[in-house]
C-alpha cells in the first residue's frame, strides 16, 4: 500500500506539473507488473490503490511503468536504509520525513550564448519540445542529440535536466536569467 501511495502522489505531482508523458521506474516488481496489467489482484485493499493510479493515468497523453531492480535504485535503497535506523518507543509509528520542494531553482549557473544568439541547450529543448532535428544536423550530430535529450525533459516551455539526486535543474535562457 506504501509503494501505491507513493506511487499515487508521484503521478498528482506530474499532473500538477503539466507533463503529458510520463516514465514511471518503480522497484516493486508487483506494482509495475498490475499497472501495466500483467497481473491481477483480488486484494480488497490494494484494488482501491491499483483502480486510482488507473485513473490518474488517464491525466496523460502517454504513460510507462519500467520496473528497475532495488540493486539499481539507489534513492529508495538509502531511504530504506534510513528508514530502518530509525527506532521509535511505538514500533507501528515512524515519524514522516521533511521533503522540501521549492519554487524556484536552487543553483544556476551563468553561461554565454553561442554565435548564433542561442542558449547551448535550444538544440535539445526544440528536439524534445517538436521531435525534430536541426536542418543541418548530420547523422553524428542527431545521434549526439538523441543521447543528450536522454537526460532532459521539456514542460511547459522550459527545459529540466534531471540529476542523480532526483533533483531538477531548470535551464533559462540569458533574458530570464537576468531576471533573478
Amino acid at each position: 500500500m506504501a509503494e501505491y501511495e507513493a506511487c499515487i502522489l508521484g503521478l498528482k505531482m506530474a499532473i500538477n506539473m503539466n507533463i503529458q508523458e510520463l516514465l514511471v521506474i518503480g522497484d516493486s516488481e508487483l506494482l509495475i507488473h498490475q499497472v501495466r496489467e500483467e497481473l491481477v489482484t483480488k486484494n480488497s485493499k490494494i484494488l482501491p490503490y491499483l483502480h486510482h493510479v488507473q485513473e490518474l493515468r488517464k491525466r496523460f497523453t502517454k504513460t510507462k511503468f519500467q520496473h528497475v531492480p532495488r540493486i539499481q535504485n539507489e534513492f529508495a535503497d538509502a531511504l530504506s536504509t534510513l528508514s530502518s535506523m530509525i527506532q521509535h518507543p511505538d514500533k507501528n509509528f515512524i515519524d514522516p520525513i521533511p521533503v522540501k520542494i521549492h519554487d524556484q531553482p536552487a543553483y544556476y549557473t551563468h553561461v554565454e550564448e553561442e554565435a548564433d544568439g542561442k542558449p547551448w541547450f535550444h538544440d535539445i529543448k526544440e528536439y524534445l519540445a517538436q521531435g525534430e532535428y536541426p536542418e543541418l544536423a548530420n547523422h553524428t550530430k542527431k545521434r549526439t542529440l538523441r543521447r543528450l535529450s536522454n537526460n532532459f525533459f521539456h514542460s511547459g516551455g522550459i527545459l529540466y535536466r534531471r540529476t542523480p539526486d532526483l533533483g531538477l535543474l531548470r535551464y533559462v535562457d540569458a533574458k530570464e536569467a537576468s531576471c533573478y
